[in-house]
Order: structure tokens, then sequence, then C-alpha cells
């Protein structure tokens, strides 16, 4: 049985499975990025999104951009590189069509 307060098995934990971060009690970015970089839809569980963290979870799957709080331009622009079906999620406020 896994002990969600010890750093070392968490992060055995989600290298297994990602969505192990649900139940990991003090989240380090380390253990987060582990996470999300094996299976994207884990950043759903982050409780403190970092940009690199988001980054790399639409890196790993561009559908991830559904559980970014806080899209920047170069998140979007990756998750939809990697998914263009992932434009779905883009916020209007950041859309990725300028008009001039």
């Amino acid at each position: 049985m896994t002990d969600w307060n010890n750093k070392k098995e968490c992060l055995e934990a989600v290298k297994r499975n990602g969505l192990a971060l649900e139940h990991v009690k003090n989240q380090t970015e380390e253990i987060c990025l582990k996470a999300v970089k094996d299976y994207g839809f884990a950043l759903e569980h982050v409780k403190e999104q970092t940009e690199e963290i988001c980054l790399e979870a639409v890196k790993q799957d561009g559908f991830a951009l559904e559980f970014v709080k806080e899209q920047t331009e170069e998140i979007c622009l990756k998750a939809v590189k990697r998914d263009g079906h992932a434009l779905q999620y883009v916020k209007l406020e950041n859309s990725l069509s300028h008009a001039d």
C-alpha cells in the first residue's frame, strides 16, 4: 500500500500510473511533472499548475489543454500542434487568431 505522504513512494506510484497523482498529499513539481509526462490528463489533479507542468502535459496529449487553468499562447500552440482537435479547448480570451 502506498504512503501518499512519502515523496519517493508517490514518485513510484505516478511512474506506474499518472492518475495516481490524485492521491498524492504533498505534490511537488517533480512529482507533477513525472505524472503529466507519462499521462497528460493527470494535469486535472495538479493542485498548483506551472507553465512548465502545463507544457509537458499538452506535449504528451494536446487534449490536456482542457485542464490548463491559465492558458498562454505557447501552451495553446503546443497543444494544437500535438492534436488539432485540442483547438476546442482554447479559451476565447486566449484565441490563437489575432484580429488586426
